[in-house]
């Protein structure tokens, strides 16, 4: 049975990854800050008795992430990992950039999906051509950068997309491929009521295009339709 592990699994598009995926059959680890309280998953869980385990996990402790492997003892490989979780500051402008709100950024959005892939590999490395999914934005895209809005997850997105150069470059020749994808402006709790695009339709596209990645594809950075976003 192919095994996915995701964080930010509690809404959004970790919820939506998660139903889709324990849909076609897999076997998931959906981790979250409060897993007590997402009533959502333990939902999930009842309809899919015994493919799903829930596991508390705060991706801005980085010893939780180091740790993690040992609360996976279970696992034997690990096929997919979604690095999903991430952290939006809203109403950001030029002139009111606070240093803990970068802090924050950086810790979650880009040294967590770094570390914690680091820290998963060799469960990776026993799956057949396992595969990391970094979720970054196209607001990280320093060719569109247009405005300085919302510029601590801006900034944070691109050095996500360093980071997957860099694991793409590291873990392509052990058979894993490590993708950068922009969803796309999704209507969640952090796209907001007005965007455009339903989590369904975004995570039915991002899993098509991870379905045929192969590690020469490595490093590159998608939109959720397939098309390549510009660095």
């Amino acid at each position: 049975m192919r095994s996915a592990l995701i964080t930010g699994a509690n809404r959004g598009l970790g919820l939506e990854f998660t139903t889709q995926l324990l849909d076609a059959g897999w076997q998931m680890t959906a981790c979250c800050r409060a897993p007590a309280q997402a009533r959502e998953l333990h939902a999930l869980a009842a309809r899919h008795a015994g493919r799903i385990e829930l596991l508390a996990l705060d991706v801005a402790d980085a010893a939780a992430l180091t740790d993690l492997p040992a609360r996976l003892r279970a696992l034997r490989h690990l096929d997919l990992l979604i690095n999903n979780a991430g952290v939006l500051v809203s109403g950001e402008r030029f002139g009111t950039v606070r240093s803990e709100n970068l802090a924050r950024s950086f810790a979650i959005n880009a040294s967590a999906p770094l570390l914690l892939t680091q820290a998963l590999a060799p469960l990776l490395e026993r799956a057949h051509a396992a595969k990391v999914l970094c979720i970054s934005s196209q607001l990280g895209s320093i060719a569109q950068a247009s405005s300085f809005r919302t510029v601590s997850y801006a900034m944070s997105k691109a050095a996500l997309d360093m980071a997957v150069r860099r694991l793409a470059a590291e873990l392509g020749p052990r058979g894993i491929s490590v993708l950068a994808m922009h969803p796309g402006w999704v209507r969640t709790d952090m796209g907001g009521a007005g965007a455009p695009l339903q989590a369904q339709e975004s995570v039915k596209g991002m899993l098509a295009v991870l379905a045929r990645a192969t590690p020469a594809q490595g490093g590159h950075f998608y939109a959720y339709d397939g098309s390549e976003v510009p660095w």
